[in-house]
């Protein structure tokens, strides 16, 4: 609540304003996640039914809220892009690799939603060291990591790509099953307003080298 007032309160600067509603935003996601958890006696229990969900949309609040979190440039891209998925499950997932990505790049992380022959892809790429990248190489996207990610989209007929991307660091890529969309456009950049998770929760190039995990 407070946090609430002073994003409405007329001394607030636009950038702390945006700041702040940001900040609302991975709070809201948070208290969904405790709540499920705390409904399920503090494990994961069985996955929740998919809702339709507009991707692009959720991956750019993770995006925006990341932004807030490192000194790391995060690019983001995306065109329209509508996913059966649990909205808490793809945040979760999104998040664990944006993170990692974050803690390994030398200075940049690029995030990509595109639609691509059926399926929702979600891609996030770093200028890091990559996979193998050696015994001094900090340690990112671990083999737990990935394993938790593929847990939470795997439920929902989601898999996980890996592989290095042209940064010369690693590409991971979240593939969704699709679902139709409503009508046509694109989201380029910006920030979510949480009016997503809400609807979500409550409403009913390929490359020949990929290394699908696990």
């Amino acid at each position: 609540m407070l946090a609430s007032a002073v994003a409405t309160a007329s001394d607030v600067g636009a950038g702390s304003r945006a700041r702040i509603e940001q900040l609302l935003g991975e709070t809201r996601w948070l208290d969904h996640l405790l709540r499920r958890l705390e409904a399920d006696g503090g494990d994961d229990g069985g996955a929740p039914p998919p809702a339709r969900l507009r991707v692009d949309e959720l991956a750019a609040e993770v995006v925006a809220g990341m932004r807030l979190a490192t000194s790391r440039e995060v690019g983001f891209t995306g065109t329209e892009a509508w996913a059966l998925m649990d909205a808490v499950a793809l945040w979760r997932a999104l998040r664990n690799v944006l993170d990692n990505a974050c803690r390994v790049a030398a200075g940049r992380v690029d995030v990509r939603v595109a639609v691509e022959e059926g399926r929702v892809a979600i891609q996030v790429d770093d200028d890091g060291p990559g996979f193998g990248g050696g015994a001094s190489a900090p340690r990112g996207l671990a083999s737990l990591g990935l394993g938790i990610v593929h847990d939470l989209i795997s439920g929902f007929g989601g898999s996980l790509e890996i592989r290095t991307c042209e940064m010369g660091g690693a590409r991971v890529r979240m593939l969704l099953p699709a679902a139709p969309a409503f009508g046509g456009g694109a989201f380029e950049g910006g920030a979510f307003d949480g009016s997503l998770l809400d609807a979500a929760l409550f409403d009913g190039t390929a490359f020949d080298d990929w290394r699908p995990h696990p």
